[in-house]
């Protein structure tokens, strides 16, 4: 019996949400939400829209708290603690759950500034030099800024800004990415190479993605976690059906699940 327990996989849990609720002021965005985020696996959130899909992608790393009036209740465990726990400072958190926006924000400085400022503010020592060239190359986007590293980062498109705020955010070491709807402004040339990227950069990070394009979600996540609305007229966001991606997309346990992804309905 005990080495029939020891040859069993146990799943790495990256992040959990448990009975967690978050409430603008008395509106209440999402409900009761309890899920397992495995550990370097792309987990893609899907939903109609107002269903709160960003409202937990940003609860993962306390973004949410820089906006008034914001409530959280229940937890999210990360690394053994509630990062909502008063005593873990939310800046750390922030450095280890990295973020990417849906519209690339790079910093009004150089190329090779964008990718150091956020390694030098936390505190990374060592050659930043071999940090940026790291970061740049884990990001894709080497070969295309190797010799311009002193320009500006705004003077680059749309798509390579995107790869270069997800250098950005890998330069301090993050142990998970989220990413909000990190390819929707972007092109279909562009939008692959992000798509690419994910993939590879599963092999070390763990990644959270939202996204309203189906075929993107069932392209690059290993799991789905669908939300949609409440059914009893509460308008709160809920989990609706969560699991490996093929399961979701191709036998869903729920109906609602099975509309949303055919477009019947959302």
């Amino acid at each position: 019996m005990i080495e029939n327990l020891e040859k069993q996989k146990i799943p790495d849990i990256a992040i959990e949400a448990k009975d967690l609720s978050i409430f603008y002021g008395e509106f209440q965005a999402v409900a009761a939400v309890n899920l397992k985020v495995e550990l370097e696996r792309i987990t893609a959130i899907i939903g109609p829209s107002g269903c709160g899909k960003s409202t937990i992608l940003r609860t993962f790393n306390r973004m949410n708290e820089l906006i008034p009036n914001v409530r959280t209740v229940g937890q999210v465990r990360f690394d053994g603690h509630n990062i909502y726990d008063p005593v873990v400072d939310p800046v750390e958190i922030r450095r280890r759950i990295g973020m990417v926006f849906q519209k690339p924000n790079p910093f009004p400085k150089s190329i090779y500034e964008n990718v150091a400022w956020g390694a030098k503010a936390n505190g990374i020592t060592g050659d930043i030099d071999e940090l940026v060239v790291r970061s740049l190359k884990e990001a894709a986007l080497w070969p295309e800024v190797k010799d311009k590293l002193d320009q500006s980062a705004l003077s680059l498109s749309g798509g390579q800004q995107q790869r270069l705020c997800i250098a950005r955010a890998i330069a301090v070491r993050p142990d998970i990415i989220l990413m909000d709807e990190p390819a929707s402004a972007l092109d279909p040339i562009a939008t692959a190479r992000i798509e690419e990227l994910m993939h590879k950069l599963a092999k070390d990070y763990t990644i959270i993605i939202v996204t309203h394009n189906m075929q993107q979600a069932a392209r690059v996540s290993d799991f789905v976690a669908f939300f949609s609305l409440a059914e009893d007229g509460s308008r709160a966001g809920k989990l609706m059906e969560y699991g490996p991606t093929n399961t979701i997309f191709t036998n869903p346990k729920r109906k609602i699940t099975e509309e949303y992804i055919t477009g019947r309905f959302g």
